[in-house]
């Protein structure tokens, strides 16, 4: 490692169908540590559920994983507990603060949010964000391409782990030292 300083990158998974990004969640899930953060975004049905679910399995956890709309929170027992949040019906962000979720933060588990960018301002600054698209001309309606952003440790410990074992889906755009 150079002594440039923490890396950064955006690397794009182009994923062919949902059984590969079943696989692609399984292989996360089993990187991530305690205080973690998994912040998703797309649209309505590009798969934020179906790569929690997968994420959820790859830490071993055994219960039936659904989206918490309604409940806002839904908490997992497994090798490490997950905490799975969806903001996606809040119509103003002091719901958060009533439901506590900064206190998540400072809990022992992962955190998986889907809808993150309704929530920005609450997000922890050292995050794995992650986008699913739904690319417009696909061949499939399965194909899905994921945009991850990491950057330093989260880059090195989930980021580039998973560039290295998906070579063959993987297109970094950028890369960059931080001083």
């Amino acid at each position: 490692m150079s002594n440039a300083g923490p890396q950064s990158a955006v690397v794009r998974f182009d994923l062919p169908d949902l059984a590969s990004m079943r696989k692609f969640g399984y292989f996360l899930g089993t990187l991530l540590k305690s205080g973690d953060v998994v912040a998703l975004n797309g649209d309505l049905g590009a798969g934020k559920t179906t790569l929690t679910q997968a994420i959820a399995s790859g830490l071993r956890i055994k219960d039936d994983v659904t989206s918490p709309t309604f409940t806002l929170i839904q908490e997992y027992s497994g090798k490490i507990p997950m905490f799975h949040i969806d903001p996606y019906r809040l119509t103003d962000n002091s719901e958060m603060y009533d439901i506590g979720l900064e206190d998540y933060f400072e809990r022992d588990g992962i955190i998986v949010i889907e809808w993150a960018d309704k929530i920005l301002d609450f997000l922890p600054d050292k995050r794995l964000n992650i986008c699913i698209d739904i690319p417009a001309h696909s061949d499939t309606e399965e194909q899905r391409i994921l945009t991850l952003e990491g950057e330093g440790e989260l880059y090195i410990t989930l980021v580039n782990p998973l560039e290295k074992k998906y070579p063959e889906i993987a297109q970094r755009r950028t890369a960059r030292a931080n001083s």
